[in-house]
């Protein structure tokens, strides 16, 4: 299967950071209209809020469409070819999935077939704001089959996500007197010792439930108590855990810390070397410091797949779960999840010759 690397180098050659997607997609929208087979494809097109576009292409009534997003993680990273091997930003998350998923549209539409169709989505990264926005609409089919880095693996099930704000407020004072004061970076440092001291019950299918910090901020000078610090917590969670950590984090700023996912309740013989005052059943001082906003999240889902193809778990989020317009999802493509949203990111040109196989099989086998 040839691969039309111009028109990936093309594509690569665009920043589209999350929110930076506009030029892209009007990219897009024209070039990929063009005639295949002596036809075009019909398209529809949505401007989302930054003005960029959901886009969608049609051959036919589409039994199976085929579904990438077309935004990436920052940094914007310049594509370079060594070989069969393609560098750069959205090399294989997910514009590798988008020439691979394009070119099964054109080996099929070159074969004089139709019922399927090409599915592009803005912000996938950013919280799936683009496919929540399509799901909206009436447009429905049977069957969706979503690009993301799989090593060209079927994914069977995948991990659930949950974002939560988390503020400390402390009290501001000069730092050679920490005892007329409260550091909110030690409400923040005493919350992530009791955080870890959590054992989430480990899923048989899904593995491990894991948790990130990100965009950390406080911005006190060195000689002052933090007054405040504001992060965001972050969860990959498993059908074991999901519930669990729904209601985790919010009860955290009363509630006593509870040593295992298998509680339910969310109460525990808490241990009490760790609190900070004799009484483990009251709330800790870092505790009503605590504010807790929850940003949402997906849940855990079992995805379809088909004999004869790999398979494998995923511990990644998509655009998959917010889908609902159609009856049967499934997640597949090529690439390593192991160099995405990595400075070093990159795709091979046999792993993207591969992809374009198995989606026609895909489609065969559906259709």
């Amino acid at each position: 299967m040839n691969i039309n690397l111009q028109l990936f180098l093309d594509i690569l050659n665009f920043d589209s950071t999350s929110g930076s997607e506009r030029e892209l997609s009007q990219f897009l929208e024209k070039r990929l209209a063009e005639p295949i087979g002596g036809r075009c494809p019909g398209v529809q097109s949505w401007e989302l809020e930054d003005g960029s576009r959901n886009l969608l292409f049609l051959w036919g009534t589409p039994k199976v469409v085929f579904c990438t997003h077309i935004d990436t993680v920052p940094p914007y990273i310049p594509p370079r070819v060594e070989g069969e091997r393609i560098w750069g930003r959205g090399s294989c998350d997910a514009k590798g999935q988008l020439i691979a998923l394009y070119t099964a549209c054109c080996k099929l539409a070159e074969e004089g077939l139709d019922g399927f169709g090409l599915l592009l989505l803005s912000g996938e990264e950013t919280g799936s704001w683009g496919a929540k926005a399509f799901a909206k609409e009436p447009f429905k089919a049977p069957y969706l089959i979503i690009g993301e880095p799989t090593d060209n693996k079927m994914i069977s099930a995948s991990k659930g996500t949950k974002s939560f704000k988390i503020t400390f407020e402390g009290k501001a004072f000069h730092s050679g007197y920490p005892q007329f004061g409260y550091s909110a970076v030690d409400a923040f440092v005493d919350f992530v010792e009791a955080l870890r001291k959590i054992e989430f019950e480990k899923d048989p299918v899904l593995g491990d439930t894991t948790w990130n910090i990100g965009r950390l901020s406080s911005d006190n000078p060195q000689n002052v108590l933090s007054p405040e610090l504001s992060c965001r917590l972050y969860f990959r969670t498993t059908f074991a855990t999901d519930d669990f950590v729904s209601k985790l984090i919010p009860s955290l700023v009363t509630a006593q810390i509870p040593a295992t996912s298998n509680d339910k309740n969310l109460v525990s013989s808490y241990d009490k070397t760790s609190a900070t005052s004799a009484d483990a059943s009251q709330p800790q001082r870092w505790q009503k410091a605590l504010k807790v906003e929850s940003i949402g999240g997906d849940a855990p889902a079992n995805y379809f797949t088909l004999p004869g193809f790999e398979t494998s778990p995923a511990a990644f989020g998509s655009d998959a779960p917010h889908l609902s317009n159609f009856e049967h999802r499934a997640i597949c493509g090529p690439g390593s999840i192991r160099f995405a949203h990595t400075d070093n990111e990159h795709i091979d040109l046999p792993d993207l010759r591969k992809a374009v196989e198995q989606y026609i099989a895909m489609f065969k086998a559906l259709k």
